[in-house]
């Protein structure tokens, strides 16, 4: 199908983004890499009139270190975040999410922001996002705002996003020494999304223990979610198989989940529980000690 008519404009700033939103208000929709909206106004499940094209925004666009915390720009698109040395190697979990988004030409195209604006429940990176305790920078007329990454899955392909807003920036502390991270799933075999994708983030203490765990769970439920109850039952245990697998078992406590022709909701719920495990197993193999 094609779109419904819409007139194109191309921003070349942020602060020229956010006039235009202002201008065309909830008429207008964000174009970057397009690989969530063009597919859904081509169905026409969106008719924006407006599209602001903001791909060629260059400050929305870097990715670097600054105030001791590594910040991604929401114009960085899979395939630089994959690709950059900084993210492998301080935030390893972010890099095999992007790795592992759609294919070649998606990865190249598509951009952190855009996904995550977008928030499907069966995308990547916000499981990798929530793990590492992001912070999202959100800019809009009223000026700028974080929100934790916790707070900003809000429901399905919904946000705290306000309409006026643009997702500018995602910043993470890097992981720690005596912490390891990984990002594991098992993808749709056609279109590549997750069935069920986990990212774990485990800190050893001086003694073996657990000392912090967190634990961020993508396409079980309507949004990505940090299992509470996993991260609760192996904080202050030593990594032991039993401890691990117990802790593993509580990763669809509480979530209504999935079920569409690939995957029944007990078939989710079980698979989040093994990938659970096994993303807890490769990120405690990852741990400096």
């Amino acid at each position: 199908m094609f779109p419904a008519t819409f007139e194109y404009h191309r921003a070349h700033s942020v602060k020229d983004a956010l006039a235009l939103l202002k201008r065309f208000g909830q008429d207008a929709k964000l174009l970057s890499g397009g690989h969530s909206l063009l597919p859904m106004m081509k169905l026409r499940l969106a008719q924006p009139a407006h599209l602001i094209d903001i791909g060629a925004v260059g400050e929305l666009a870097q990715i670097a270190e600054e105030g001791g915390k590594v910040v991604i720009g929401a114009g960085v698109t899979h395939q630089q975040i994959a690709d950059s040395a900084l993210v492998r190697g301080k935030l390893q979990a972010l890099a095999e999410a992007a790795a592992q988004i759609g294919d070649v030409q998606v990865r190249n195209r598509g951009t952190l922001g855009g996904s995550l604006a977008h928030a499907d429940p069966a995308a990547d990176y916000p499981a990798a996002v929530l793990a590492l305790e992001g912070e999202v920078k959100l800019e809009g007329a009223q000026g700028t705002r974080t929100v934790k990454a916790q707070d900003f899955f809000v429901d399905l392909l919904t946000t705290a996003m306000n309409p006026d807003e643009i997702l500018r920036q995602v910043s993470f502390s890097p992981i720690a020494v005596g912490t390891g991270c990984a990002y594991l799933k098992r993808p749709q075999p056609a279109s590549g999304f997750a069935l069920v994708g986990v990212a774990a983030l485990v800190s050893l203490g001086r003694d073996g223990s657990c000392e912090k765990v967190r634990v961020g769970v993508t396409g079980l439920g309507s949004k990505a979610f940090r299992a509470a109850g996993v991260e609760s039952a192996l904080a202050g245990k030593k990594p032991e198989a039993n401890a691990i697998a117990a802790a593993a078992a509580h990763a669809a406590d509480g979530i209504d989940c999935l079920s569409d022709i690939h995957a029944s909701a007990d078939f989710r719920a079980e698979l989040a529980r093994v990938y659970t495990r096994r993303a807890i197993e490769k990120a405690l193999e990852r741990c400096a000690r």
